[in-house]
Formats: structure tokens, C-alpha cells, sequence
């Protein structure tokens, strides 16, 4: 992203959007909360070039690249284009993250009483499908030993320490900090819930996908999350039948950041790199700069 002078009113993690127009503006006063701004997108992904693409990279010898890897360039892509997708509303106030950065849960062993943890990923808009894989594929080997704390965990044990009314204290005192951008950067650089995107694959469950909500806490616009692969027979013209391979994902977003317009063009841009994974190996012609 580009450097822009920081001007009063700006925050560590952000700029503020000054050009918005007033009735954009107004809106943030109106619904104070994200639960009250959320935005619900169901969609139907046809996955079956990207399971040619995924095959044709195994035959030469590349697997460490998979679904999630893909759906993460793509949108890490999509915010390259369209960058009000990270925009944020903190005190009442649209910003224009720094940063792209995307949160994960990650189960490190697969039964209930394994222990989850989640990882924060910062990206490049420039980053290729291969950089995003890298990235992504390091931090998860490393977190799924059970015995690896990261440094969310760590956070969260260090304030369980206390008694609970002075963690529900703690909590209400960081989320006034963070309303007029106080909050300390490491508390902010430690938080998932402080991030563009929040992602979860719940295919890895066997299940699809559901609606999540955006976190109170922190400064979550995104929340995605993607189900289990599935096959769906169709009838052509010719009256054969064929086979396609599709994956449910449901998108929750915070409507006070951009209009439905801005959304679904976004959207558009997201699923025309999914049908064209090979695209996310180049890096991208133009990075598009959010409004000042």
C-alpha cells in the first residue's frame, strides 16, 4: 500500500476516510455495533478449475497449495482491486486499514478435545499465489505443534490469570482504548479479532459452512467461512449429464464500510480469479489506493 502522510485523526492501524459523502458518514452513529450492521452473502463456488489447476500443480510436483491457499490469494487479490474491503469503524469513524491481514482458527489435533488456537497472516497486495502459500503453510506447521503457544495464546493466559472481574474490566478498558485508537499496538498486533478478514474452513470438519458473526472486540469487517466439497450432477443441452464440483462459502460483512454496490462488485472480481486461479501466479498489474 501506498505511504500516506499521517494526518490528526488518523490512527496507528488506519486512516481515516475523509472524503466519505455525509450520508455515508452519519451511518456509523446510526448502527453503533457491528452486530447491528451485519451483512449476510451465501454463495455457490464451482470449484472445478481450480481442482484442475490443483491437479495439474501436484503432477509437477507442488503440494503444498490447496483450496484455502487459493481462496486466501484470491481475496488477498480482490483487496488489491477493491480496496474498501478493508476499511474498518472504530469510534463511530470509517478507516482505511494499513495493513492486509487475515485471521485463522486452527484445530491442532482433530477430536474434541484437541486444543485451537488462531493465527494472524499479514500479506502484500503484490503477494502471488505462491507468497500467500508460503506464508500461510510456515505459520500453520509451526502452530499445530501442541506444544507451541503463539503469542494470542500467550496473551490470552497471561489475563486468565486474573480473577474474573478484573479480566471483564480488562476487556471493557481495551475496547474504550481501541474506540479512540489507544489501545497499545502490542495488544493490537497479538489480536485476531483485530484484522481485514477472518477465515475459517469448516471443510476440514466434513461440514458446510455457516454464518459468523463479526466480533465486538477488535476491528473485523470480514468474517468467511467455507464448507466441505460436493458434486452436483447437471443436464446439458445435449441432454448428457455431467458432473461439477462446487464448495458453499458464506461472507458476513460489516455493511457501515462500503455500499452493496461496492460488495457485490468485489464479490464479482473474487470469483472470476477463483475461475482463473493461474491468474493469482503473476503479481497484479495495478494496486488500486482507497479514497483519502
Amino acid at each position: 500500500m501506498g505511504v500516506l502522510r499521517k494526518k490528526i485523526g488518523d490512527r496507528y492501524d488506519g486512516r481515516r476516510i475523509r472524503t466519505l459523502d455525509p450520508f455515508y458518514r452519519i451511518i456509523p452513529y446510526i448502527m453503533q455495533n457491528r452486530t447491528d450492521a451485519q451483512n449476510f452473502y451465501e454463495d455457490k463456488l464451482d470449484i472445478g478449475n481450480i481442482e484442475k489447476y490443483l491437479k495439474e500443480k501436484r503432477r509437477l510436483g507442488i503440494k503444498d497449495i490447496g483450496l484455502l491457499q487459493i481462496l486466501i490469494a484470491a481475496m488477498v487479490r480482490t483487496i488489491a482491486q477493491k480496496p474498501g474491503l478493508n476499511r474498518f469503524v472504530a469510534g463511530q469513524k470509517i478507516y482505511a486499514r494499513n495493513e492486509i491481514l487475515v485471521s485463522l482458527a486452527l484445530k491442532k489435533q482433530m477430536n474434541e478435545g484437541g486444543a485451537e488456537t488462531t493465527i494472524k497472516l499479514k500479506f502484500a497486495p503484490t503477494d502471488t499465489i505462491f507468497d500467500v502459500a508460503e506464508k500461510i503453510n510456515a505459520v500453520i506447521e509451526e502452530n499445530k505443534r501442541v506444544e507451541i503457544k503463539n503469542s494470542a495464546d500467550k496473551t490470552a493466559k497471561i489475563i486468565m490469570f486474573c480473577p474474573g472481574f478484573i479480566v471483564k474490566f480488562l476487556v471493557w478498558f481495551l475496547k474504550k482504548l481501541d474506540y479512540s485508537g489507544w489501545m497499545p499496538k502490542i495488544i493490537n498486533h497479538v489480536s485476531p479479532m483485530h484484522t481485514t478478514m477472518f477465515i475459517t474452513d469448516l471443510g476440514s470438519l466434513g461440514i458446510q459452512p455457516i454464518y459468523h458473526h463479526l466480533y465486538e472486540f477488535g476491528t473485523t469487517s470480514i468474517f468467511v467461512a467455507f464448507g466441505a466439497k460436493f458434486t452436483e450432477n447437471f443436464i446439458e443441452e445435449d441432454h448428457s449429464i455431467v458432473q461439477k464440483r462446487f464448495v458453499h462459502i458464506r461472507i458476513v460483512t460489516d455493511e457501515r464500510t462500503v455500499d452493496g454496490f461496492y460488495y457485490a462488485s468485489a464479490f464479482k472480481v473474487f470469483k472470476r480469479l477463483l475461475q482463473h486461479p493461474e491468474r493469482l501466479e503473476e503479481k497484479p498489474d495495478k494496486i488500486v489506493e482507497d479514497i483519502l
